[in-house]
């Protein structure tokens, strides 16, 4: 089971932290993923971490704004992000893929949480 919070209305160039706490499963084992997903558009994998060697990848669009941490003690995955920008407006949603490495193709991720609201406004 995975549960995302914080999520929120926040301004252009503001700050969010998001955290996803995930039950069930171990970390380690797995690739855990932050993905997104904005009216009208198809979902995109925003930012992934390797639970066992912590390597991380980046989409383009968020790269040097957006970090992805994991805290295996806690089971949870946390996405901090900065600079944001309206188009960072989506459900982010995490889950985890047994696919370790690589882009985050939201076609390998299963079990999706519920998702949190990031609204950037102007």
């Amino acid at each position: 089971q995975l549960v995302e919070s914080g999520g929120r209305s926040v301004q252009v160039g503001g700050s969010l932290r998001l955290s996803c706490a995930a039950s069930g499963f171990d970390f380690n084992d797995y690739y855990l993923g932050w993905l997104r997903q904005a009216p009208g558009k198809e979902r995109e994998g925003v930012a992934c971490i390797s639970g066992s060697d912590g390597n991380s990848y980046y989409a383009d669009s968020v790269k040097g704004r957006f970090t992805i941490s994991i805290d295996n003690a806690k089971n949870t995955v946390f996405l901090q992000m900065n600079s944001l920008r309206p188009e960072d407006t989506a459900v982010y949603y995490c889950a985890p893929s047994g696919v370790v490495g690589g882009a985050c193709d939201p076609g390998d991720f299963e079990d999706w949480g519920q998702g949190t609201l990031v609204n950037v406004s102007s």
